[in-house]
Order: structure tokens, then sequence, then C-alpha cells
């Protein structure tokens, strides 16, 4: 008869103690991540070869855990530890760039947190062949991003790249420089898409204004090449200013001087087309322009 249904059966009693005098557990004192994995030392001391060795045996336990638990995260960050020397040799061939090294690192290892993510051993293919590409791209992808110095979208982007590759194979094939309509031709767009990419290539680099020349450049900075001094710009307070003034003469002494400023007629000129004598307007325009600097002066 089962055991279930005698009721003559009495339980077998345990030396187990109750669950209140039992002493708490740790859940990671039964957990170690690296059960059956060889010791790994400090990273930094991890050679190119030991470190594709351990890898290769961490994805093999990676393969076999459960994602989002502890020993999973584990194993998976000791991947990252172990490989960011990946990094570091992808980012050195962008040490020419103006961003900090820092940065290019940083974008660099979310380019290998993904091929981790990504790779399977089934492939066949080392790791480092696997993840350059993807750790290269990222970094790319950040430059493409952020180093235009105007904001263009995303479209505009890819277009300049298009154009620079499409650009220079044409320019081997026809031994000078291509044309608007023979890029178009390429590409397989319109010439006004082409007009509108080279224009937004001119956004990608800006120069500064206080840029020091060459050392074989005799000529100074940007700044004063391209820059003068306004002297017109002065004038244009006081412009303003007697703006209002002028409005207030009367109707005379406005034409006589819109005559002598504007027109740019002599004394004489002016008396022969008002009808009166150059000394009369020579008297009339002196009182105006005394008019006029006692009112600026009062302003200010």
């Amino acid at each position: 008869m089962s055991p279930r249904l005698d009721e003559s059966h009495t339980p077998v009693a345990t030396s187990t103690p109750p669950p209140d005098q039992l002493d708490p557990i740790d859940p990671f004192d039964a957990l170690d991540p690296l059960e059956g994995l060889p010791e790994i030392p400090p990273f930094h001391e991890v050679g190119p070869v030991d470190a594709r060795a351990l890898s290769k045996t961490l994805f093999e336990r990676l393969e076999s855990l459960e994602e989002g638990t502890y020993e999973y995260s584990y194993v998976r960050n000791t991947l990252v530890e172990l490989n960011l020397a990946l990094v570091k040799f992808a980012a050195s061939r962008f040490r020419s760039r103006s961003e900090p090294m820092e940065d290019i690192v940083q974008v660099g290892t979310i380019g290998l947190i993904k091929a981790i993510d990504r790779f399977e051993l089934a492939r066949g293919v080392e790791f480092p062949t696997f993840a350059m590409p993807t750790i290269i791209g990222e970094i790319k992808r950040f430059f493409r991003d952020t180093s235009w110095s105007v904001r263009v979208p995303r479209r505009l982007q890819e277009l300049r790249l298009d154009l620079a590759k499409a650009g220079d194979e044409l320019a081997q094939q026809l031994d000078r420089a291509p044309t608007v309509a023979e890029l178009a031709a390429r590409l397989g767009i319109s010439n006004e898409q082409v007009v509108e990419g080279m224009a937004a290539s001119n956004a990608y680099t800006a120069s500064s204004l206080d840029a020091q020349p060459e050392e074989d450049d005799s000529e100074g900075a940007l700044a004063d090449r391209i820059g003068y001094e306004d002297h017109g710009l002065e004038g244009i307070e006081y412009v303003e200013s007697l703006k209002p003034l002028i409005a207030e003469l009367p109707t005379r002494d406005r034409t006589i001087l819109s005559l002598r400023f504007v027109a740019g007629m002599t004394q004489s000129e002016i008396g022969e087309e008002l009808g009166i004598s150059q000394m009369h307007v020579s008297r009339l325009l002196s009182r105006t322009l005394v008019r006029l600097r006692k009112g600026l002066t009062l302003e200010e």
C-alpha cells in the first residue's frame, strides 16, 4: 500500500533543527563563478595569447549560463576586462583626433561589449578577429556623429562618405576630378542631392580664426587675413542719434543737408539749386550743424 494512503505510517524523525535556529545562508557562499575555470591572474599581467585562451574557456562557460544571473554577469565582465587591450589597440589608430583618448577608449569598450554579446564559438572564428571590426565601427560612428563642426542630418553625413568614396574611384578612372553629373550617375541620385552633399561636407571641419599659420607661411592668423577694421561702424551710433534731430529741422535745412552730404554738391551748386546765394547757404549750413552738434551733446 502506498505510504500516502497508509494511515498507520508515521514520519521518520530527523535531526534538522527548526527554521528559526538555522544560520542565515549567503546566496553567494554557495556560488563560485570560477568553479571549474582556470585561475585568472591580474588582468594587466595577462598577455595576448593567455587572454585568447582564457576568453575561449570563459565563452564556453558563458554559453551554459542563464543571462541575468550573477555568474553570467561575472563571466561577462571578466571577458570585458581580459580583452580591453583590443580596445586600446583600436583606439590608438585614432590618436591624431582632437577627442580625448579616454573618450575613444570608452566608446570602443561599448563595441567590445556588443562583440561579446554577439560572439558564438560555433563559428570557429577567433574572438579578436570577430571583435575588432565591431570596436572600430563603434569608434568611427562616434566620430561621424560628434566630429562635425555643424550638426547635419545623418542622411547627409552618410552621403558625404558615399561622395568621397565615389569621387576617389572616379578620379582614378578618369584621371581628373569627376563632375556633379558623373557623381550622380555613379551613386544613382540626382544632381541636386550631390550638390547638397557637397555643401554639407563644408560643415565637417572648421578653421579657427586664431589658428597660427604654417612655419613657411608669411601671412598672419586667419583673423588677420580676412578681417579688417570698419571705420564706418563708429558713425552708426551718431547716425541713429541724428535721425530724430534731423526730422525736427525745417524743410529747407533738411534739403541743404541732403544736397551737401548725400548728393555731394558744393555750397555754390546748392545756392543755384535753391535760388539763394552761396553765403546764405554757408550761414544756414553752419547754423544747422551747430544745432545738431548741440543736440548730440545734450543726449550724451
